[in-house]
């Protein structure tokens, strides 16, 4: 058998197996409590970032709608819709009447910084203010006028300025109130970027940036730089929350304006949300090695106080291979161990009392010895009488009395053997004997009993010697016996139902056996114990012990005896062998 290695100790094995669930617990806990924090830090930085965005996107709206008012009230004034009723109705604005809208515009233009120019056109293109005569349609594009047109009296932000980048175009129809709300002319408003560059008045700790496109995709505001290559075309067309910009990582939050169709783009570094979750993560791995080496610390106590006992227990038991069984005098606060010591210390008493009688018995063995060597002799002595019987009977022609004892003879030598000589012997042996045994009991009850022996094709088969007979004694004395009139025996060897055995039955028609009978005979065989000579067999125990003894575990199965016994009907014992087994 091989050995374990040295490093298969039990204090090895409770370390190791310890040490694996530790970390299994660890593991799965920190895979969960970094899962869960980190999705918990992750969508409260995308919350902010989308509020940050929204906040950018109002004070957008703001600005714009600052704009709208006071270009609002440009073309409500009432001296500027008294001059383009006139230009409609054909009038020509005189000069100074023109001259006169730089008291109205200039005021409006210094309410806000942000307005460069302020630009009054008529129906027709013409410019009535500033005093040049550039026409609209020269200044725009067409389809922007069209715009205009189309937004009915709204500002229409027409984006960057193609003649001047730092400038920002927007354009309004303005509205004849006395005459239906007509188209009265165009008022063109040149803001400059700057005003909308709102990103100190948003940004926070995250170091967000912001960009700010028309709807040509042209900037009109932004903290990036532009200058690297970037496509703002893919980058605007990007569905993607998280995108890398010369090589930095960062997540996008896009938001639209209906009302100046313009693109407001907010950024965020990756590194502002994946902050928290290095901390989060240095400090479980932090936690998770202190935790280990607690647990280390712990685990080697543990397995030291379970196996240290137990490792002198074994230093005990060791001292048995020199013949010395000494109690192990050890007390342990462990009660598991404490009573494995305890056991141990039982169990050697318990040998040393077991060594001592053992001891005993050899000595009076070997007293006995002589005495069986003495008693040999009686066998041969009784053989050598019945032989001198029988020569003395058969000259005095009493050849039946001859005969009786010749079976007799023959019976007593089959009986009476040295131990561990002819245990096993064939049916036809077997059945020999119990035909000498039959023919006695027949001269002793006359013409009382009767008996047949069907043996069939199995007398060669080997079973133990006087496997049969105690049950066809037992047939005899506890069934013809009891009965007033004649009795029959039989005796059957013959091929069983399951393949491989063979059924061996004794069946005597004597007064059978009551329900209670019946059952302290099974008891007496589940105990081994004969309870009563009468009412149960001792061949009947004796069979049962060494049939199991014989055939359990050597042929794969148990055997048992089986007694079917009915008042008035007889009894029935038979058992079954394998048909393959011959002896040993």
């Amino acid at each position: 058998m091989k050995r374990p290695r040295r490093w298969f100790t039990l204090r090895n094995q409770i370390f190791v197996g310890f040490m694996l669930v530790m970390l299994f617990v660890l593991g799965i806990a920190s895979v969960l409590t970094y899962s869960s924090v980190s999705t918990m830090l992750k969508s409260n930085a995308e919350k902010h970032i989308g509020q940050t965005a929204i906040q950018a996107n109002g004070r957008l709206d703001a600005l714009i709608a600052q704009i709208d008012m006071i270009t609002t009230q440009i073309a409500t004034n009432d001296y500027i819709q008294e001059l383009l009723l006139s230009e409609v109705d054909g009038a020509e604005t005189p000069f100074n009447a023109r001259q006169s809208l730089l008291s109205i515009l200039g005021s409006s233009q210094s309410y806000v910084t942000g307005i460069k120019a302020l630009e009054l056109y008529s129906n027709d293109y013409s410019r009535l203010f500033p005093l040049n005569d550039i026409p609209l349609n020269d200044t725009i594009d067409q389809e922007w006028i069209l715009a205009a047109d189309r937004g009915k009296g709204e500002l229409v932000w027409l984006g960057v300025d193609p003649g001047d980048p730092s400038a920002v175009l927007a354009l309004k129809r303005v509205r004849l109130v006395d005459r239906w709300f007509s188209s009265g002319g165009f008022l063109m408003l040149r803001l400059d970027k700057a005003y909308f560059q709102f990103d100190e008045q948003i940004g926070g700790e995250a170091g967000e940036s912001i960009l700010l496109v028309d709807a040509n995709q042209q900037p009109i505001t932004t903290n990036f730089n532009l200058d690297s290559g970037l496509d703002l075309g893919q980058l605007l067309g990007n569905q993607e929350k998280n995108i890398s910009i010369n090589g930095n990582d960062y997540i996008m939050v896009k938001q639209y304006s209906e009302t100046t169709g313009w693109t407001l783009v907010f950024f965020t570094p990756v590194s502002y949300v994946t902050n928290g979750i290095s901390t989060l993560r240095t400090a479980i791995l932090v936690s998770g090695a202190i935790g280990v080496l607690l647990f280390l610390i712990m685990s080697l106590i543990l397995s030291t106080m379970i196996t240290r006992p137990i490792f002198k227990l074994i230093k005990a038991m060791r001292g048995a291979r020199f013949g010395v069984l000494q109690p192990n005098p050890m007390f342990s606060n462990t009660m598991e161990i404490n009573e494995l010591n305890n056991s141990y210390n039982q169990m050697v008493e318990n040998m040393n009392e077991l060594i001592r009688v053992v001891y005993e018995k050899e000595i009076l063995q070997s007293r006995t010895e002589l005495k069986a060597l003495q008693a040999q002799i009686n066998p041969h002595f009784l053989f050598n009488t019945l032989e001198a019987f029988y020569w003395s009977l058969e000259e005095k022609g009493e050849e039946e009395l001859a005969n009786l004892v010749v079976s007799m003879s023959s019976l007593f030598r089959y009986t009476i053997s040295t131990p561990n000589q002819d245990e096993w012997v064939t049916i036809e042996d077997e059945l020999a004997h119990i035909r000498r045994y039959l023919q006695l009991m027949d001269i002793r009850l006359a013409d009382r009993l009767t008996w047949a022996i069907n043996a069939s094709e199995f007398e060669h088969l080997k079973i133990p010697k006087l496997l049969i007979q105690p049950l066809v004694e037992n047939a005899i004395r506890h069934g013809v016996e009891n009965m007033e009139g004649p009795g029959e025996v039989t005796i059957s060897v013959e091929a069983a139902n399951r393949g491989g055995y063979v059924r061996i039955t004794v069946r005597d028609n004597g007064p059978g056996m009551e329900e209670d009978t019946l059952r302290d005979l099974w008891q007496a065989m589940e105990g081994g114990k004969v309870v009563s000579s009468k009412g149960t067999g001792v061949g009947v125990v004796n069979v049962r012990q060494r049939l199991r003894l014989y055939y359990d575990g050597v042929s794969g199965g148990r055997h048992e005896l089986e007694v079917i016994s009915r008042p008035g009907e007889g009894t029935s014992v038979s058992f079954e062998i394998p048909s393959e087994y011959g002896g040993p």
